[in-house]
């Protein structure tokens, strides 16, 4: 029986992530991604995407372009997120469609897609299939799908394993091994090690972002650390505090909500992307931030929020928002822009407890950010933040502990996922076991 990989997204540039695997005459495929780059250029000239079909997405780039498996397409028996980032899960709702298979996920995942999908207006007609890390599925006679819990920047993330009679394909975008995370369990390295010792490998596809960073990733608990010394080892309690994370990161959320408390303030959390991720996280019995946080989504009710928020005070309160990449639309941008009813002062304090995405445009609009925060006079404290990717000692770790006979980087371009490559032929492997691919490309197994 053949086994073969197609690159479709992932493999040219940060994001847009999805692959597929063909098992004889059935295929599964996994992830679909936003390249969110692209999108946010669109939309900062004013344009609404909500108008475009998944035929004009993809021909901005905005979304993988699946036409290398368009013969594939009614084999396809499932599809698989790993966890519920845009840039794995954004296009789900305009290409998922396109199979008649079900769409499987963490119940957190899922439910932020099925969030997303509602507000894009684009429902799926897909059946949801809800299933746990640890939990195994089979999806045809001959192949099962396995998730398998691991640490990233939001929760219930997992390395997805694909069971084939020819032996198992494991799919790690994205991960990182965190032995102390701020929410959930640790990953589950005996699980990883037994595939390792126990079933033939046939090849891991390796999250390769951070590869060329010779360390291991911190764990959430420094971020939370270095949060702490911020918010609470500073003289900043008389001023507004306004910090920026992702949405999508409850356990960097918990830190900040934790320590707003200590610091007896309302801590007010501002945008629909906060409000859909938490509500998400609620959903599933994760968090119940609600009841600890005031989270106001919709333009006018948060100009409302604002106005009333200047009359009592701002040093009463804490304010977090998105807009930590300088996004035009965020909520920080039309704060600092004055779209909404703020003022930033002397001696503000602004927390970006993120790092910025490498690419343009994020680069040239968070420059424009900081250098109005600056004219201003406000206190910026940058990258008080940990990765939620895996460095090149976490990767060979990996590699150590599943003993693939094929190694396969991604989520990047050549550039970003050389690093793990070199690191495979340093492990041992030969030119021919190591597969940097590009989108559109295919090998057989």
């Amino acid at each position: 029986m053949e086994t073969k990989l197609a690159a479709i997204g992932g493999y040219s540039e940060v994001g847009k992530n999805m692959s597929a695997f063909k098992i004889g005459d059935e295929a599964v495929l996994l992830d679909m991604g936003f390249y969110l780059p692209v999108i946010v250029d669109f939309e900062e000239e004013g344009n609404d995407r909500s108008s475009l079909s998944t035929e004009q997405m993809q021909k901005m780039g905005a979304i993988p372009n699946d036409t290398i498996v368009s013969s594939w397409r009614n084999n396809v028996k499932g599809i698989l997120c790993s966890h519920a980032h845009l840039d794995h899960t954004g296009a789900v709702p305009y290409l998922a469609p396109r199979y008649n298979a079900p769409v499987i996920g963490t119940p957190f995942t899922l439910e932020v897609l099925k969030t997303m999908a509602h507000s894009e207006g684009l429902p799926l007609k897909n059946k949801y299939l809800p299933l746990n890390t640890g939990s195994k599925y089979r999806i045809s006679k001959n192949i099962e799908v396995e998730l398998i819990n691991v640490t990233h920047s939001t929760p219930q993330t997992a390395i997805i394993a694909v069971h084939t009679p020819q032996g198992v394909l494991v799919y790690t975008n994205d991960f990182k091994f965190d032995n102390d995370p701020v929410i959930g369990k640790k990953p589950d390295y005996e699980r990883l090690k037994q595939l390792g010792k126990e079933e033939r490998v046939l090849g891991v596809i390796v999250d390769s972002l951070y590869s060329g960073a010779a360390q291991k990733t911190p764990s959430e608990r420094v971020a939370r650390e270095m949060l702490k010394d911020v918010m609470l080892g500073t003289e900043n309690h008389n001023n507004p505090m306004i910090i920026t994370c992702f949405a999508s990161h409850i356990a960097r959320l918990r830190s900040i909500i934790d320590f707003g408390q200590k610091l007896n303030r309302k801590v007010v959390m501002l945008g629909r992307s906060m409000q859909k991720y938490a509500s998400a996280a609620e959903k599933v019995n994760i968090v119940k931030y609600s009841k600890e946080a005031e989270i106001v989504a919709g333009a006018d009710r948060i100009k409302k929020k604002l106005s009333k928020m200047e009359k009592e005070g701002l040093n009463n309160y804490l304010i977090i928002c998105t807009g930590g990449q300088g996004e035009p639309n965020s909520v920080l941008s039309k704060m600092l822009n004055n779209v909404y009813p703020f003022y930033f002062n002397q001696e503000d304090t602004m927390i970006f407890s993120n790092r910025i995405i490498p690419v343009e445009p994020n680069i040239t609009n968070r420059g424009r950010m900081e250098d109005k925060l600056k004219k201003f006079g406000v206190r910026i404290y940058k990258d008080i933040h940990v990765s939620g990717h895996g460095s090149r000692e976490d990767i060979r770790d990996l590699i150590n502990m599943l003993n693939p006979e094929h190694v396969i980087p991604s989520h990047g371009h050549h550039k970003l996922t050389a690093p793990t490559a070199e690191l495979a032929t340093e492990m041992g492997f030969q030119k021919k076991e190591i597969h940097q691919m590009k989108n559109g490309d295919t090998i057989t197994f």
